[in-house]
């Protein structure tokens, strides 16, 4: 199911920011539990995390049940992280 990202919010941690999403992530209904992943092997058996986290700087995600939640390394840019995202949230299956 693929998704468009609504907005990008700051947050509090300039090397995280929250994906609104137009619509849940699949997987999730309220009040499902969320998903949190900080390396590659945890998400494996997750196609969005897994896929999300297989982007080049990335260093974790957390997939709530109404929006994304993506952590960045410090070097890595936001210009670039989120395009991924964008373009990985476009194709999600």
């Amino acid at each position: 199911m693929p998704y468009e990202v609504v907005e990008f919010q700051a947050t509090p941690n300039p090397n995280a920011v929250k994906c609104v999403l137009d619509k849940p992530p699949a997987g999730l209904a309220p009040p499902a539990p969320q998903r949190s992943y900080t390396d590659a092997s945890a998400a494996a058996d997750d196609p969005l995390g897994a896929a999300l986290m297989a982007i080049p700087g990335v260093r974790n995600v957390l997939i709530h049940d109404e929006w994304i939640s993506i952590g960045k390394l410090p070097e890595s840019d936001w210009k670039t992280v989120k395009a991924a995202v964008k373009r990985v949230l476009h194709g999600a299956a």
